[in-house]
């Protein structure tokens, strides 16, 4: 028995916290997909025309994203002074219990769009906390020699979730609305036990004279003067931002490409389909070079085609434009997230980790609720398209901003980085 796992998928507790990952992604993804769609069609079969419909998608993404974003500088403490396993079990459990009465609502065609928009902010708590928590988690399980593999197969984990889940929802759907439901409320329960199996995980302790909201405001300021994390974090924030395309996929497939449920799920995962096999080739073979260039090129396909799929009237070419930006996306989450892990201090993680999880928040949630609002302003297609103009421009202005990015070859972090994230036990090797 060796000390020094080659694989992460050699140590008992990253295996058990990639299923937990695995299982309350699927659920959340198929859950949000057909809460998304219940919102629109209730919208539509009200009397509301396409722009008012995506009018209710943007406040989805809006209820979401309002405690995502207040909560997670509080989280992002929380993960770094509490149990971050204990912290994502309660919000597993937060989540089964959305999944309950959206099964009692649904199997009782009591679902209307006041109780979708409540349990919009309930799911937007519970991710709020879950983030930090678990992402501070990952580097913890494993050597720091295999981390960027790590975090690869955790990429992997949320982006198969993204993937089947959507298509988990919008086929079972279509034979029993309440089923996707339960489906998910089976996959939370497996996320609490995988999660529950995870040995005791050593972090470093906070200091202890330091007040709540100084160490917010220390992780803040960290995050700040590392031009680095801060110049990853920001790309992703404003690119992902304006060109959120997913949001608007119920509006597509329905007025635009003129399809049913089953290429409403086809729609739903060609995105981490792209994403898949992206983080499956860097699961195999790692990047080592000229990281920060390849980070930057890759938000500008992603920009592009967006572009590409807003414009598309064709459902085999929106197919393959989607599957183009989950492949630059994924390319683009693995470089910023070894980036980020490796060039943060353990007894930060959960803070910087907060501060990236709030601007994944405000680009995703964030980001659904611009994307449905300039929809209604001025529809769908021009939408998109100005979006993903709006990413290639990010990324010129910020390879003048940061120049870091350019620079930055490999994800060695600097000497100046603590080195206090090599975990003392890793679960035992099988």
């Amino acid at each position: 028995m060796s000390d020094s796992p080659t694989h992460p998928f050699r140590v008992h507790n990253f295996r058990c916290y990639w299923t937990a990952r695995l299982s309350m992604t699927l659920a959340q993804d198929a859950m949000l997909l057909v809460i998304q769609w219940q919102a629109y069609n209730l919208a539509r079969d009200s009397g509301m025309n396409v722009a008012e419909g995506a009018g209710q998608l943007a406040i989805i993404g809006l209820l979401q994203f309002v405690p995502l974003f207040l909560l997670t500088p509080f989280s992002g403490l929380a993960a770094d002074r509490f149990d971050r396993r204990l912290l994502g079990l309660l919000t597993i459990l937060l989540q089964l219990a959305t999944a309950v009465v959206l099964v009692w609502a649904t199997w009782n065609d009591s679902v209307d769009l006041p109780l979708l928009f409540a349990l919009a902010i309930v799911l937007g708590i519970a991710r709020g906390f879950a983030g930090p928590a678990l992402s501070a988690l990952a580097p913890n399980l494993v050597p720091r020699a295999i981390l960027p593999t790590a975090i690869a197969l955790s990429s992997i984990s949320w982006q198969v979730g993204r993937l089947v889940g959507p298509a988990i929802g919008a086929v079972l759907y279509a034979f029993e609305p309440a089923l996707p439901y339960a489906i998910s409320a089976v996959l939370f329960c497996t996320a609490f036990g995988a999660l529950a199996l995870v040995g005791k995980v050593p972090q470093p302790a906070m200091r202890k004279d330091q007040r709540p909201i100084g160490a917010i405001v220390d992780g803040l300021r960290y995050v700040g003067r590392n031009r680095m994390v801060l110049g990853a974090i920001t790309l992703d924030l404003f690119a992902v931002f304006l060109a959120g395309a997913n949001a608007l996929i119920p509006v597509f497939a329905r007025d635009i490409l003129h399809t049913d449920e089953v290429g409403l799920a086809l729609l739903a995962s060609a995105t981490p389909a792209g994403a898949i096999i992206t983080g499956l080739w860097f699961s195999i073979r790692p990047l080592h070079s000229q990281v920060g260039p390849k980070m930057l090129g890759s938000v500008a396909v992603f920009g592009l085609a967006t572009i590409f799929f807003g414009l598309s009237t064709s459902l085999a070419f929106s197919l393959a434009m989607l599957f183009v930006i989950g492949a630059a996306d994924m390319f683009s989450v693995y470089v910023r997230q070894s980036l980020i892990q490796l060039h943060t201090p353990d007894d930060k993680r959960g803070r910087v980790s907060s501060v990236s999880m709030m601007t994944i928040s405000a680009s995703n949630e964030g980001g659904d609720f611009f994307s449905g609002s300039l929809a209604f302003l001025i529809g769908p297609v021009a939408a998109v398209a100005a979006g993903g103009v709006g990413a290639i421009i990010t990324v010129a202005v910020w390879s003048r901003i940061f120049p870091v990015l350019w620079t930055t070859k490999t994800f060695d972090p600097p000497p100046d980085v603590v080195q206090v994230d090599q975990p003392r036990n890793t679960g035992g090797l099988t």
